[in-house]
């Protein structure tokens, strides 16, 4: 009887020539918490020095190299050039100006730019304001509800309608300035048209880093709008880089007050 050694041992070297291949190293997603190096790509690692050729520019100063596309897509583009500042000089005194003496000290060189800087500036490509915007609109609304719950009060008890069951309110002193908490009192207060126009007091359009969508009529483009967005941004920064007691004090002393409220 013949043997099968030699039919078994076909099958399995034909088996294995039509199993699958080891997949390349590169092919393979390195994991995201991984502690192993990625693989070294020349050609990757290489970026262009930023622009003057100064290795050594500031992140605000430069966009990312990786962050450009090869060409533009604005062909021909008839829009007119948006300039904006570039003076760190100008920036302190603006600080100067909003946050008082020695303002331009508050914050670091970075945060001091990245504060005053809208998304729609260069496309986002250098940081925008926008989570710092948010912190500080809290802080700002926070201060607000306080100063209207410790103002005078604008309803006296006397002006309450009597209930028909003879039923009396609760009274005591710290809830008398209550009744100024409304939704109507704290926006009037911070409405975007006041904002913007202490932040044009401060010399904030000055300095100001976005993209009007039409640089001929920034009204119709909605400075207002940035403009009270970026005075949010900078109360956010302060407590970002300072803490909150900074914030709340920049948020009452330069915003606040000089919108006419009165803080206790």
């Amino acid at each position: 009887m013949a043997s099968t050694l030699p039919i078994r041992a076909a099958r399995t070297a034909a088996g294995h020539s039509f199993a699958n291949p080891a997949p390349a190293a590169s092919l393979v997603p390195r994991r995201v918490f991984s502690t192993t190096p990625a693989p070294s790509n020349a050609a990757e690692d290489h970026q262009p020095a930023p622009q003057n050729g100064d290795p050594k520019l500031p992140r605000w100063a430069y966009t990312p190299p990786r962050a450009k596309a090869p060409f533009s897509l604005k062909l021909d583009s008839k829009r007119p050039e948006f300039h904006v500042n570039n003076s760190p000089e100008r920036l302190d005194q603006f600080y100067i100006g909003m946050l008082g003496e020695d303002g331009d000290k508050v914050l670091p060189e970075e945060l001091k730019w990245l504060a005053v800087t809208h998304k729609s500036f260069d496309q986002g490509r250098r940081g925008f304001n926008d989570r710092l915007a948010f912190l500080g609109k809290r802080v700002v609304e926070l201060q607000a509800s306080l100063g209207l719950a410790q103002g005078d009060p604008k309803t006296q008890l006397s002006d309450v309608p009597k209930d028909q069951f003879g039923r009396k309110p609760f009274v005591h002193p710290a809830l008398e300035g209550l009744s100024n908490l409304s939704d109507n009192t704290k926006r009037d207060y911070l409405d975007r048209m006041r904002l913007a126009g202490l932040a044009k007091s401060y010399g904030l359009p000055q300095v100001l880093r976005w993209s009007p969508r039409k640089p001929n009529n920034l009204h119709t483009s909605g400075i207002h709008v940035v403009l009270a967005h970026t005075m949010y941004a900078i109360v956010g920064a302060v407590a970002l880089e300072k803490g909150g007691m900074d914030a709340n004090k920049v948020a009452q002393k330069r915003i606040l007050v000089p919108l006419g409220m009165k803080i206790a």
